[in-house]
């Protein structure tokens, strides 16, 4: 049998080098690393976080995440849920980092609460947080996720 650890990196494919960097910036993430022989880009944050930017997507969908926002339920990783220690210090400071929050914040029932974003090339990004008992009702906006609602 495999035994897996850890994840060691996410790779994103992604269609605009600056525009990808300036969004991955704004949460957190700096340059690692330039591959000279292929078109990646390492970034990692003050967490040890690795993303792996693809730099040679090609957008042939007009705008549209061929996972998420199409009635179609294509196979594919749908999106990346990140752990944050504070849901409304994350949800204040993507918002004053001018991201929009495209839904949430959500709980699940399970004692967290999401809200999701996306990158320039419409890639989810779910940040989390678990919440203390009792601190749900201090969540503004908080609701109970509604898979019909996605932005």
């Amino acid at each position: 049998m495999v035994h897996i650890v850890a994840i060691d990196h996410l790779g994103i494919r992604v269609t605009n080098k600056a525009r990808a960097l300036d969004f991955y910036a704004r949460l957190g993430f700096e340059i690692e690393h330039e591959v000279d022989f292929d078109a990646v880009v390492i970034l990692k944050n003050s967490a040890g976080v690795e993303l792996n930017l693809i730099i040679n997507g090609v957008d042939q969908t007009g705008g549209k995440n061929i996972l998420m926002d199409v009635p179609e339920k294509h196979a594919g990783f749908t999106h990346v849920a990140f752990r944050v220690n504070d849901i409304g210090q994350t949800a204040a400071s993507t918002r004053e980092a001018g991201i929009r929050i495209t839904q949430g914040p959500v709980t699940f029932g399970d004692g967290h609460v999401s809200i999701f974003i996306r990158d320039p090339d419409r890639n989810v990004i779910e940040l989390r947080a678990r919440l203390d008992p009792g601190k749900a009702e201090t969540i503004e906006g908080l609701v109970f996720y509604d898979p019909k609602a996605q932005g």
